[in-house]
């Protein structure tokens, strides 16, 4: 496995684009460090060009014949090393020096078997999977987590399509559609898309908050559906009013502290067996975080953007700059302890802690990396344009990757808001 060839670029007209990333691809591929023939690229729009999606990928994969599967979404935003393009047409693209019997692009019409994780009909493992999703699919959450079953790790990562129009999916694969769908264009609406990958793919995730608990954690001792009504048997209504000092007598300030208010909740004590790495003062990766939606004063409940039932963990909390900030350090810091020896040499040790603006080191062993983040992250929520890219490349160093900003992430088989998700390709 050699280092996967990637570019990005932005430019009002998409072929300008498409050109400036196909020369830096070409350039790449002609290096000794990187992969010359790739078969499987990702491919990240920003909604600008939403209208040319089919345009592009025809485009694109007519320049690259020696690719032939292809998978990808829009993003309100985009993302690569130590870049991101927000509002404003730009694209990225990825290829990835993958063997082609260790991956599968899947989609409606050429779908994840679910003998997958136990070895499907043409001999394919589905060990992991990355997944692209459109937010207007009906329960969403549900199909998350049953792909994930679908997986012998039971574990998946990408994000939900984010977009001001209408959402597309990229999915071209070489290995076909079922029978009866004809001639696929490889550009899509609805439901979920992607790439399963074999268990011979080393993949590292982690997953970065960006909210932290402002109050603590307290039980869910009734609710209905998506209204909690208490909350260590007191009303809810009155906990939140109090713990986060809110006078619904003065709307004109409570509104703002109500919409900078979210939830944290994390499923009943016991009922999961993952281990949960925890910072203190901030969330671990079991907490999914959710709207504020709505009040009911006559029940004194209050109305999560969720299902919450009886026995959920629930804890208030706000986005926080800083935080956000030290979470995606830590998450780097965890990937790159992983992967790197644990001894190096004074010299090499030195070299890599220092020089970030160095061309990717063996001692990484990052091929690629693919981050997906909320679209309500990225410079605006971190200070300037490109901050958030900026950490991640001081902390894992000139790797290739390519991401986008969504609507929604995916990491293990839950559906997360405002957070970050990291996954790097990791060679032998």
């Amino acid at each position: 496995m050699k280092l996967f060839p990637y570019a990005h670029a932005t430019h009002p007209q998409w072929r300008m684009a498409a050109a400036l990333v196909l020369a830096q691809l070409r350039a790449q591929m002609a290096l000794p460090d990187y992969a010359a023939a790739p078969s499987l690229a990702l491919l990240y729009i920003t909604d600008h060009y939403v209208d040319e999606a089919q345009a592009i990928l025809e485009h694109l994969s007519a320049e690259l014949p020696e690719v032939t599967d292809w998978a990808g979404t829009v993003g309100v935003g985009i993302a690569s090393n130590n870049v991101e393009y927000f509002d404003e047409p730009a694209l990225c693209v990825m290829l990835c020096d993958l063997s082609p019997d260790q991956y599968r692009v899947f989609s409606g019409v050429a779908p994840l078997s679910a003998s997958g994780r136990t070895g499907s009909a043409d001999g394919f493992f589905a060990h992991t999977a990355l997944v692209h999703a459109d937010a207007a699919t009906t329960d969403l959450t549900e199909l998350v987590a049953e792909m994930a079953e679908r997986t012998h790790s039971g574990y998946v990562f990408g994000g939900v399509a984010a977009s001001r129009g209408q959402s597309v999916q990229f999915s071209l694969g070489s290995a076909g559609n079922l029978n009866g769908q004809g001639a696929a264009s490889g550009v899509f609406h609805g439901g979920l898309s992607g790439v399963a990958f074999g268990p011979e793919v080393g993949l590292v995730s982690r997953v970065t908050q960006g909210a932290q608990p402002v109050d603590r954690e307290r039980t869910v001792t009734a609710s209905d559906n998506n209204l909690v009504l208490t909350l260590d048997e007191e009303p809810a209504l009155d906990v939140l009013l109090r713990e986060r000092v809110i006078s619904l007598d003065q709307p004109e300030h409570a509104m703002p502290r109500l919409r900078a208010t979210l939830v944290g909740l994390s499923p009943p004590a016991g009922e999961t067996s993952e281990v949960v790495p925890r910072v203190r003062g901030q969330f671990g990766t079991e907490v999914l975080v959710r709207h504020l939606i709505g009040l009911d004063p006559g029940r004194r409940g209050i109305a999560i953007a969720d299902v919450v039932p009886a026995g959920t963990r629930l804890a208030f909390c706000e986005r926080n700059v800083q935080a956000a900030r030290a979470d995606l350090v830590r998450v780097c810091a965890e990937v790159r302890e992983e992967l790197e020896p644990e001894e190096l040499p004074l010299a090499l040790a030195s070299s890599l802690a220092s020089d970030v603006d160095a061309g990717p080191h063996p001692a990484r062993r990052i091929a690629g990396a693919v981050y997906v983040s909320c679209s309500g992250r990225g410079g605006p929520h971190f200070g300037n344009p490109s901050a958030e890219l900026q950490i991640v490349r001081r902390a894992l160093g000139d790797v290739p990757l390519v991401g986008f900003f969504a609507a929604g992430e995916i990491a293990h088989h839950r559906l997360y808001g405002y957070t970050g998700v990291l996954t790097v390709f990791t060679m032998p």
